[in-house]
């Protein structure tokens, strides 16, 4: 039994998510860790809300409440939202949580011992109205690259072009829309991370498996220009992880907290030691997945992201990790994705365009859009969301082949033979897709095993394919008139193929492979090693269900009238 560990991107707290921030990291995240448990392998599956920084204060601000009540209740709707999608963590954690406290500071105080942070006084925008320095993005202004007149001070939202916030044209505060600003000097801690460029680099060249996206972004940073560059790792707000040297102050530095960028990804840590508070767990049990000298030496790392975080995973947090030179688990497949476009235009939390996770549910269930953003997922490019494109996938993929498959087999046994699986001997045709299935299956296999979401989508759907043409060709309806025994068989195995479905289905829609479970009246979701002994798991006299239908098809009325009421209106 392998031992896998599992993160995904952290989620900033500002506010519900996207379709694209789900399918960017979170949803193929727990497509590879449901299909890993279905396997039989010991997983921990981690994720949290990224709490600290410049989003969540102006999130609370906007909300009105102060940001540790905001950032409270914004964590309980996210993770209702996650267990509501299916997506499986084991623990979802907050970034803000005492655990990330004590390691953040932990991991910064080994750093300054080992020589690897600096201190360096630099200019930064001053808020006399506000009373203090303002992080590049409560600074707004027009954009010198494309006019637009809400462009942050550290990138124009409409050209995506990377600003200093003294770019911006008639700049004013984010707070108070003052524009009594000015520049002062400050001092802040920055990490070092040009003097672990070449480690880094080898490091990144031991990895030949990783995706190209991945490497490709990692290697820009590291050799484009000036190369890998040193980089702040304190700001000045009032809410963050206290600046300390462990548990030590740290002079010079009273007031300041950890940027969120060097505090969010040691949330991973923190989250599993969340995990073992939560659970009544020892120490042991959440460091034998973090620590080599701990039990952490066996485990696989894979991380689950979009092209934006790339950097931050493959170099600073990295050189955190390395930097601080204690035995912690280094990431061993760091899987990056493209992004999903919605319909001709970009997803714009700021603007309300696009489909968001809770709006998503309030119109249908989660394995509708599970399996249409898996099979669609960006991978080596980025993808669009279409209503039209949604609607197709939905009818024909869903409704189409496996709703229809399900629906036929179980429908026509319980009109012919009851509801009871009925008897009888497999022939050529039952043995023929056997062999078929059992390819199949082994290239489904392969394709989960490296993390290639399109092509194990479009595995399954094959799987299902050839079930329909099976019953299509042995045409059980016309073959019980004049051979009951026959059909029997022929309806033996696809009731077999139902269950057979279900578990292979799980990791993708796992509600409706649990209903097909159900109606199977099974509760055998063992993995098809054995495909001819899988599709004998339903014995003769085994009782089951006609099953309500698994996906009702989307209809011309509906799409119109999804893609009118999200253009752009949410709140």
């Amino acid at each position: 039994m392998a031992r896998i560990l599992i993160t995904s991107a952290i989620p900033y707290i500002n506010g519900i998510k996207h379709l694209g921030n789900l399918v960017g990291s979170q949803l193929p995240a727990d497509l590879f860790a449901r299909y890993q448990r279905g396997r039989g392998n010991e997983v921990m599956f981690l994720c949290a809300t990224d709490e600290h920084g410049t989003p969540a204060e102006l999130a609370a601000a906007k909300a009105g409440q102060p940001v540790a009540e905001y950032c409270t209740g914004m964590h309980e709707v996210q993770a209702d939202i996650a267990r509501r999608f299916g997506l499986s963590f084991d623990h979802f954690g907050r970034s803000s949580s005492p655990q990330n406290h004590a390691l953040t500071q932990h991991f910064a105080g080994r750093l300054a011992d080992a020589g690897l942070i600096r201190e360096v006084a630099e200019k930064q925008v001053y808020s006399n109205a506000d009373g203090r320095f303002l992080p590049d993005r409560y600074i707004e202004g027009t954009c010198p690259n494309c006019g637009y007149d809400r462009a942050r001070g550290d990138q124009c939202e409409n050209c995506t072009k990377q600003l200093d916030p003294t770019d911006l044209i008639d700049p004013r505060s984010a707070i108070s829309g003052s524009t009594d600003l000015e520049v002062r000097e400050t001092k802040h801690l920055y990490l070092r991370q040009s003097a672990l460029k070449d480690r880094l680099d080898a490091w990144i060249d031991s990895k030949s498996d990783w995706p190209v996206l991945t490497t490709s972004i990692a290697k820009k940073w590291l050799h484009d220009g000036d190369g890998l560059q040193d980089r702040g790792i304190t700001r000045d707000l009032d809410w963050g992880i206290p600046v300390k040297r462990g548990d030590r102050d740290w002079p010079g530095m009273e007031g300041k907290v950890f940027y969120v960028w060097f505090d969010a990804p040691i949330e991973y840590i923190a989250c599993a030691a969340e995990w073992a508070e939560a659970h009544g767990r020892p120490d042991a049990d959440w460091q034998r997945w973090w620590r080599t000298d701990k039990g952490a030496e066996d485990v696989r790392y894979v991380q689950f992201m979009g092209k934006d975080n790339v950097p931050f995973h493959t170099l600073s947090f990295p050189a955190t990790i390395i930097g601080s030179g204690e035995p912690w688990k280094l990431v061993d497949h760091l899987k990056s994705f493209n992004y999903l476009n919605y319909d001709g235009g970009q997803f714009s939390t700021s603007q309300g365009r696009g489909v968001f996770m809770d709006q998503a549910l309030e119109i249908l269930p989660a394995d509708y859009w599970r399996w249409w953003l898996l099979s669609n997922c960006p991978e080596s490019s980025d993808a669009e969301f279409t209503w039209e494109n949604f609607q197709q996938g939905v009818n024909k993929d869903l409704a189409d082949v496996l709703g229809n498959f399900v629906s036929r087999i179980t429908k026509f046994c319980r009109s012919k033979f009851g509801e009871e699986v009925p008897a009888g001997a497999y022939g050529e045709k039952e043995q023929a897709l056997i062999a078929d299935l059992t390819t199949r299956i082994r290239a489904y296999e392969r394709h989960m095993e490296a993390m290639e979401v399109r092509k194990s989508a479009q595995e399954l759907r094959a799987i299902w394919v050839a079930g329909n043409e099976y019953l299509q060709s042995a045409a059980p309806w016309s073959t019980f008139k004049t051979d009951p025994d026959r059909a029997a068989a022929q309806v033996r195995l696809g009731l077999n193929l139902v269950r057979l479905y279900a578990v292979l289905s799980m990791p993708f829609i796992p509600d409706a492979g649990a209903r097909m479970l159900a109606a199977m009246g099974s509760d055998d979701d063992s993995w098809p090693d054995d495909v001819a002994a899988a599709l004998s798991t339903l014995s003769p006299g085994h009782a089951f269900a006609v099953p309500d239908v698994l996906f009702a098809k989307i209809t011309d009325d509906q799409r119109e009238d999804w893609q009118g009421r999200f253009a752009g209106t949410r709140a």
